[in-house]
């Protein structure tokens, strides 16, 4: 990758800029990072070596703009058509653009552009639900050919399955906030939104933890050069049909810790077993009402990404049907939040097994009573 900022400085317009990188380090170093300057970069692509060659070239990855300010900034108005131009001569390049301003997107746009440039991505930011649901729409209708999103600093849970499902987003970041005033990122901010992406196929890349991470209720505080080594070794990045989250660790519950858990969620413990449940059970017998657990599990829960995840068990109808929600085991969500078990994965031999093992568990214990 490579740092294209034609312009640097900027100013704060939402609650991921309070604490700004940009303004932390020309803090440091005595300068206003609240004033605009345009940089000697400024035509960075077009510039050339000794040999008359290009500088920036093809090898050096995606060229990432503005990255110590916004490309849609007010004050750089007069100079954005300039780097639209640039942008349009080095077609061989990636050209990689994230900002908080895409209301200001169609400012001094290429009249060329048509409905975008193959070799643009524009990425919206989205720290909060409300910048999301006030910043996607807003791409969504936008003529761009390329749509990432990223959250960072993730202040909160965020839902935007909504925007993933229009089929017009290509990738999704999220990762915590570095320095010394940092807030916090819980990992349960993660994995939802992972699971959306997953449940729309969308790659999805956890970037870092941030210096201040909480994980199973517990905080921790992470020295800058570990954050983005340890949301690498969390293996939470997602990449469709590549097998990625088989390398997430985990180790299953303690059946009897899972079951005093259970008992104190008002949702779970209002299961039980129906008369018809019952009927069902003594007409067909223990072992095939095991043997459809198992098969409801390896069809409706074991894919990587279950069709209609979330959704794909019925409330009743089956006895499997009111153990499964009685035991958290009706779909991928519940799945990782009681069991530990990351969506994202193909369930394998074990892991149905363990299922089907706690369904039973519990449809017995009800029959008995």
């Amino acid at each position: 990758m490579a740092i294209w900022n034609p312009w640097h400085g900027c100013h704060k317009i939402s609650p991921g800029c309070a604490n700004c990188y940009v303004y932390r380090r020309d803090e440091s170093i005595g300068k206003d990072a609240g004033i605009v300057v345009k940089t000697g970069d400024y035509d960075l692509p077009l510039k050339k070596n000794r040999q008359g060659s290009y500088k920036l070239t093809a090898g050096d990855g995606t060229i990432f703009a503005c990255m110590t300010s916004d490309f849609f900034l007010e004050e750089a108005d007069e100079w954005r058509r300039g780097c639209w131009d640039i942008i349009r001569v080095r077609k061989d390049l990636s050209f990689h653009i994230i900002t908080k301003r895409i209301d200001r997107f169609e400012k001094e746009l290429p009249p060329d552009w048509g409905d975008g440039w193959d070799h643009v991505t524009i990425c919206s930011t989205c720290e909060d639900q409300d910048r999301a649901d006030y910043r996607l729409p807003i791409m969504l209708s936008l003529p761009i050919r390329h749509r990432e999103i990223i959250s960072e600093p993730m202040l909160e849970e965020i839902h935007i399955e909504k925007y993933l499902e229009s089929g017009l987003i290509e990738h999704v970041t999220c990762g915590g906030e570095s320095g010394p005033k940092a807030r916090p990122c819980d990992l349960r901010w993660v994995q939802e939104l992972r699971r959306q992406c997953i449940r729309n196929a969308v790659p999805f890349y956890f970037k870092q933890t941030g210096a201040v991470f909480i994980k199973d209720g517990r905080t921790y505080h992470i020295d800058r050069k570990l954050q983005m080594a340890q949301a690498v070794k969390s293996g939470y990045s997602y990449t469709p049909g590549t097998g990625c989250a088989e390398a997430i660790r985990y180790v299953l519950p303690d059946r009897k810790s899972l079951t005093e858990r259970l008992s104190k969620s008002d949702f779970r413990s209002r299961f039980h077993l129906s008369a018809e449940d019952r009927a069902y059970i003594e007409e067909k017998g223990l072992e095939t009402v095991s043997s459809h657990a198992k098969d409801f599990v390896a069809k409706r829960l074991a894919p990587e990404n279950p069709e209609k995840d979330g959704s794909q068990t019925p409330m009743k109808g089956h006895p499997v049907f009111t153990a499964q929600h009685a035991t958290a085991c009706c779909c991928r969500a519940c799945l990782e939040k009681w069991h530990r078990i990351p969506s994202g994965k193909q369930l394998n031999g074990t892991e149905i097994s363990y299922i089907t093992d706690v369904i039973m568990q519990w449809i017995e214990n009800e029959y008995r009573k």
